[in-house]
């Protein structure tokens, strides 16, 4: 890593001692390796911590940042971002899996095309073993130069985890952190696209872990959720109506603060309108992995091949 890395992960945490050595592995067995790896520890009560002290004495490139109390997991993740100090940023989650590839890839997609604010790559969700549950087909038309294009098929296109891609820092500080109310990655990522086209890397080099602790299993209702995410949405104050009012005010307020000439605001705000005003389509908005695998054999299918490291070197 140089005294400045040119490319910040910022992983925010809590309680997953179950996984984290793992992605840990996986992460720090890039190719690329001119990066940073901030860890922001959400006060986790469990092994959390000692597993992020024994690889930051391990490797430099590791920051551990422990907060006195969980402050909930949206402002952890937008936390953790204002810590890094590369112009390129990923966030990364602390049970998902990467292939060896996975940084180069993204960071030369962004180099050969100054156009692209964020970079990612063929996924495919694994199980608590590391088996492929569901491979994905990416369908979303981030790649399109018209902003008013991006921006309805990530209203009525389902899936994408583009989350997640690596992305280039100044965007995203042009963009509003983000919230806690019902939905809003999608929000916050419809926002970032409305700065600039996305581009898919065709290789199947992501592997996001489906668990039964995962946060969206363990809070399968929309008030649980938004909780988990801030603590503050606890109370009278927060029912359900209002947190589902605030994801469609999203919309509108990403429009509204994007640098979007007036003929493509007003095409933006066409497509959020036939959106709120039409039936969406079966399965459209899913999680990936809560469909049906298309092929059973993929079961038997470990990402052990093309996951940096693991072996002999877990914590």
């Amino acid at each position: 890593m140089t005294a400045q890395p040119r490319l910040s992960i910022g992983l925010p945490v809590y309680n997953g001692e179950e996984y984290l050595a793992e992605s840990f592995d996986a992460l720090l067995g890039q190719t690329y390796e001119d990066f940073e790896l901030v860890v922001s520890d959400n006060a986790s009560t469990d092994g959390t911590q000692d597993i992020c002290r024994r690889y930051a004495a391990r490797d430099s490139r590791i920051r551990y940042l422990r907060l006195p109390r969980n402050i909930g997991a949206a402002p952890n993740h937008n936390h953790v971002f204002t810590e890094c100090r590369g112009e390129l940023f990923k966030w990364a989650s602390h049970d998902d899996l990467y292939a060896r590839d996975l940084l180069q890839r993204c960071v030369e997609a962004l180099d050969e095309r100054p156009e692209v604010i964020l970079a990612h790559t063929g996924q495919a969700v694994i199980d608590g073993d590391g088996r492929v549950k569901v491979p994905y087909e990416y369908g979303l038309a981030t790649d399109s130069p018209h902003a008013p294009e991006r921006f309805r098929s990530l209203l009525f296109e389902p899936g994408g985890d583009d989350f997640y891609g690596v992305m280039r820092a100044d965007v995203l500080r042009r963009v509003k952190p983000h919230d806690s109310y019902h939905h809003a990655d999608r929000t916050f990522v419809a926002e970032i696209t409305l700065h600039g086209p996305f581009h898919q890397v065709p290789e199947l080099l992501y592997f996001r872990r489906d668990h039964p602790t995962r946060a969206e299993r363990a809070n399968p209702s929309k008030r649980s959720r938004c909780v988990n995410l801030d603590p503050r949405r606890a109370g009278p104050l927060h029912p359900t109506p209002r947190l589902l009012a605030e994801y469609v005010w999203g919309f509108v307020a990403a429009i509204q603060r994007a640098p979007l000439s007036p003929a493509d605001r007003r095409a933006c705000r066409r497509h959020l309108a036939a959106w709120m005003t039409s039936r969406v389509r079966p399965g459209a908005g899913e999680r990936v992995e809560d469909r049906a695998p298309v092929d059973p054999a993929l079961h038997s299918v470990s990402v052990d091949a093309v996951v940096a490291g693991r072996e002999g070197r877990r914590a």
